[in-house]
């Protein structure tokens, strides 16, 4: 536990599952005032209830948001800093993928839902929370990227291009807010079991192209990610900003998994790279 985040606040994106939960749940246990949110009220109540039930130190509390409307993210932010008085830190989770297949067979509407979801979801934050921190003295903001914002998820179309645009983001506003002692830094995970990565079935070939690729030899749990962004919020963080760290038992050494299995036998190969009949 840090106690340094004892007494502050922090707000928690798509706080109703998986590593988003993890987060809100190692915060409040430090001591932290958490809002957390997402656009279904009924799991993120139930997180909430599970957090008082485990006796956290911190407050909790939730809203629902949808992170693509920019509206709702003001509100967010406004509403916490009534409940608690201020804003220290801030986990940017909400986020997902969306349809697979190569480029040239890509929905370009969906393309942009995932890019909305990811990139603006997390530019919005930014934008209504920076403010806040700065007026606090300081404060710290995470993204959370992808092991497929580093290197190649064959098939993974938007995901990978929004996940990369989180990390730059990161970099860019680490140059912008750094005289006022905002930090922003993103974290990198990569397997981690959580309710989305269930639909990779264990006996797949993209499940075995993930292990073999990681020098640990396992995938990992929300609460590996939710230990880091506790740290990144932390004062012994203190001098850590613009940078992304991974959280992959080591996959980033190795190549990405291959999600071609997933699609090649819709479509077939030569439709897949995009060979004409």
């Amino acid at each position: 536990m840090s106690s340094s985040l004892a007494g502050r606040s922090a707000i928690v994106t798509g706080g109703g599952t998986g590593i988003g939960a993890a987060c809100a749940t190692r915060l409040a246990q430090d001591g932290m005032n958490v809002t957390i949110c997402g656009r279904t009220e009924s799991k993120l109540t139930e997180v909430v209830d599970r957090i008082k039930a485990g006796g956290a130190s911190g407050q909790i509390r939730h809203q629902v948001t949808d992170v693509t409307v920019e509206s709702d993210v003001a509100a967010l932010v406004a509403n916490h800093v009534e409940a608690f008085g201020g804003l220290n830190g801030f986990v940017a989770n909400a986020g997902g993928g969306g349809g697979m297949g190569p480029y040239h067979l890509l929905d370009t509407d969906e393309f942009l839902r995932v890019l909305h979801l990811n990139v603006l979801g997390t530019m919005l934050s930014v934008k209504y929370s920076a403010a806040h921190m700065v007026a606090a003295g300081g404060g710290s903001f995470v993204g959370m990227s992808s092991l497929a914002g580093h290197i190649p998820h064959p098939m993974f179309g938007a995901y990978c291009v929004s996940k990369a645009g989180i990390e730059e983001m990161m970099r860019n506003a680490a140059n912008e807010y750094g005289e006022t002692k905002v930090r922003f830094n993103a974290i990198r995970p990569g397997f981690i079991s959580t309710e989305i990565m269930e639909g990779i079935p264990r006996e797949s070939a993209v499940y075995d192209s993930y292990i073999v690729n990681t020098p640990l030899n396992d995938v990992g749990e929300p609460e590996d990610v939710a230990n880091l962004a506790a740290f990144l919020l932390s004062d012994e963080a203190r001098w850590i900003t613009g940078t992304t760290i991974n959280v992959d038992g080591g996959h980033h050494l190795r190549s990405g998994p291959d999600f071609r299995s997933f699609i090649e036998p819709a479509i077939g190969h030569d439709a897949m790279v995009g060979r004409m009949s």
